[in-house]
């Protein structure tokens, strides 16, 4: 029995490492009174004042764009082609939802190369503007 203990331990110790980036997140997202909603004026607001993070939420939002139009023509695209060849209701409908993840995916790789998000910290961005939010909003 120890050993299985100690097995389920090392799992929960593995993906808490792996996924402690979302820490930075809960006091956003675990808050008694919930943040009130922004609008795209708002982060406009926050990338002209923020000479730091602006720059960088502004690629960010810039690459959604790019995982949108990915998730647009991967699910019509993949749809399509079931629909042509099968003509399965339920076919086609899984082939739009799994062309539609694919799609996003692969638009995000590209705006990821396109306008090189590897080299930026998107995610102090995100946080730092959470953090503005915040404080505008009291």
């Amino acid at each position: 029995m120890g050993d299985s203990s100690s097995f389920v331990d090392g799992i929960k110790g593995f993906w808490e490492e792996r996924l402690s980036f979302l820490e930075n997140y809960t006091r956003f997202t675990k808050r008694d009174t919930p943040l009130p909603s922004w609008s795209s004026s708002d982060v406009e607001e926050f990338i002209a004042s923020d000479p730091l993070h602006g720059p960088t939420l502004k690629t960010a939002r810039e690459a959604a764009t790019f995982g949108v139009t990915g998730a647009a023509l991967g699910a019509v695209s993949t749809a399509a082609f079931a629909w042509k060849y099968s003509r399965s209701p339920h076919g086609t409908a899984l082939s739009f939802l799994g062309g539609g993840v694919f799609g996003w995916t692969f638009g995000q790789e590209v705006a990821n190369h396109t306008l090189q998000l590897y080299k930026l910290d998107t995610m102090a961005a995100q946080v730092t503007f959470m953090e503005w939010w915040e404080r505008k909003s009291q």
